[in-house]
């Protein structure tokens, strides 16, 4: 395969020769570095670049240039290769149309010249734009191939954990691929044999549990230490953070994830209110850089696997995990987060998986081509995931019990969905039942004012409903509000059970939970402000409180 392309163009030589020659000092193993001064030749490279099937990951092009300038033309290769990277060198004076282009042509970054030197002004930006774009980057597949049916909710789960951690796959379905039936039938597979999942060793595994497939992929590492300073349960942007400061200030940090590390935040299709990213960034971005920085700077992290319960053993705690085995730490973080409320209407639970979806359901997005595809829910991630689902399906309708969104949806999210023309806000109506063959094929909806009910074809369904914690395997005396957040610092001094449990000389701290050593941030805390920002700030906080509790317990 050949190496995909940075295309560079300035209209002046030697600011092209300077360009091109500092890209290959330090791309030129992975990429191949293509150049023009001519906006018509570079055009016609590009559309004779796309024939030939070669991609290209990254275009810089300086802005003023007598043929054209770089935001039209930006414009243009945007048309021929729209997953390239864009980045725009400009002079001081024309930094103004560069922030212009963030929204003409979702300008990725703009550098000013003259970028000297480069290690300290060009390769980071660089380094990360590549870093993101490899993300989404196909090319000619040699890894992991999952081999099922579109509607198999086996199949969907297998997706959604690989997806969820990362992990590059290529899905075949067995009723439109004929690679997969070529692979079935090399290997006297038949299709009560489904999902197979196929590994780059050459080996295969029949209908794998989630945890065998961890192993098998890699996901499973083992615990180093027999005592941790530090172990956070739950790798969401809070536990993510916390991980990043525990280890980052010297403590044996320990990060545990029953499934996949970012949470539900790590599904969203784009969040753009997040500080330092004006044109947004997907969950998945967010999570591989979090996760990439938490394990760099000396984290260990283990998933796919469950915490069953905490016990307090003589100033320290131990957790039951759910394979059997026990972890021993100083001090416990639980930044287990929220699970969607599940729909107990008719026919949900008979497609859950086959059409029906709990969260945004990335991996499947693309099965919803042309068809009429519905939402429940009325917070930022449905509207996120509206938008990423309309850019597949013919309609996306939106299914809320209030009237509209003004009053659980941020205003940017409410003004791209009114100005996507393919997404419709049904307000006042809820669903009644789900019903379909073998898989969801239509929907019954109430209209909750006039109890009309009307039936509707239906592709899939998002559901975004409500917010139950994850903390029905807590026990100890860690105290729980009346929907089962877990309370920290004033609330929990201010239970009526305080002075039973908390036995110690000093108030809670601020995150600390009726346990002390035992801290709560993000979601799964009572009063918690539910939002990527605050999460993360909240879980670096708990790591300060941890300092301040391992302190007084040496």
């Amino acid at each position: 395969m050949s190496l995909p392309i940075i295309f560079c163009i300035d209209d002046d030589a030697q600011v092209l020769r300077a360009l091109t020659r500092d890209l290959r000092s330090r791309y030129r193993s992975d990429y191949r570095i293509l150049s023009t001064t001519s906006v018509a030749e570079g055009l016609d490279s590009l559309l004779e670049l796309k024939n030939k099937g070669t991609t290209i990951a990254l275009f810089l092009s300086d802005q003023r240039m007598p043929e054209m300038e770089g935001v039209s033309f930006l414009e243009k290769a945007m048309k021929i290769f729209p997953d390239a990277k864009r980045v725009l060198l400009t002079a001081y004076a024309d930094t103004r149309a560069a922030i212009e282009a963030i929204n003409a042509v979702r300008l990725d970054y703009y550098l000013i010249k003259p970028w000297d030197p480069p290690e300290e002004k060009l390769f980071p930006v660089l380094d990360g734009l590549l870093d993101d774009w490899q993300n989404t980057f196909r090319p000619v597949f040699s890894g992991i191939k999952i081999i099922g049916h579109q509607y198999s909710e086996l199949s969907y789960n297998l997706k959604d954990f690989l997806a969820g951690n990362l992990v590059p796959y290529q899905w075949l379905d067995i009723k439109v691929t004929e690679e997969a039936e070529k692979l079935m039938h090399l290997n006297g597979l038949s299709q009560e044999d489904l999902p197979v999942v196929f590994f780059d060793d050459g080996t295969f595994i029949v209908k794998p549990g989630i945890v065998e497939l961890a192993a098998k992929a890699g996901l499973t590492p083992q615990i180093q230490f027999d005592m941790y300073d530090v172990v956070i349960i739950g790798a969401g942007p809070a536990g993510l953070a916390a991980g990043v400061y525990g280890s980052s200030e010297g403590l044996k940090t320990l990060l545990i994830e029953r499934r996949a590390p970012g949470g539900q935040a790590g599904t969203s299709s784009r969040i753009e209110n997040y500080l330092g990213f004006p044109v947004g960034i997907s969950g998945a971005e967010l999570t591989q850089r979090g996760t990439t920085q938490a394990i760099r700077l000396g984290t260990e992290i283990i998933s796919p696997v469950g915490v069953t319960g905490i016990q307090n053993n003589n100033g320290y705690k131990s957790l039951l995990l759910d394979n059997g085995a026990t972890i021993n730490t100083r001090s416990v973080i639980v930044t287990t987060g929220v699970n969607y409320r599940r729909l107990e209407q008719k026919g949900i639970n008979d497609f859950t998986g086959a059409g029906i979806y709990y969260g945004a359901a990335m991996t499947e997005a693309s099965a919803c081509n042309g068809q009429d595809v519905y939402v429940v829910g009325g917070g930022n991630s449905a509207g996120q995931a509206a938008m990423y689902l309309s850019k597949f399906a013919k309609n996306v309708y939106i299914i809320i019990r209030k009237e509209n969104l003004v009053s659980t949806m941020s205003a940017y999210l409410i003004d791209q969905l009114e100005a996507t023309k393919n997404i419709r806000v049904k307000g006042k109506c809820e669903i009644i039942e789900a019903r379909g063959s073998g898989r969801l094929e239509e929907l019954v909806i109430q209209d909750t004012g006039t109890l009309k009910n009307e039936t509707h074809a239906a592709g899939a369904l998002y559901i975004f409903i409500g917010a139950k914690p994850f903390t029905d395997w807590i026990a100890l005396d860690i105290m729980k509000d009346k929907r089962g957040f877990l309370e920290t610092g004033n609330a929990v001094k201010q239970n009526a059970s305080f002075d039973k449990i908390w036995k110690q000389d000093r108030d809670p701290y601020l995150l600390e939970t009726s346990c002390p050593g035992i801290f709560a941030a993000g979601d799964v805390r009572s009063g918690s402000m539910n939002r990527v920002a605050s999460a993360v700030g909240e879980g670096s906080m708990a790591i300060s409180f941890v300092h301040q509790y391992l302190s007084e317990v040496k």
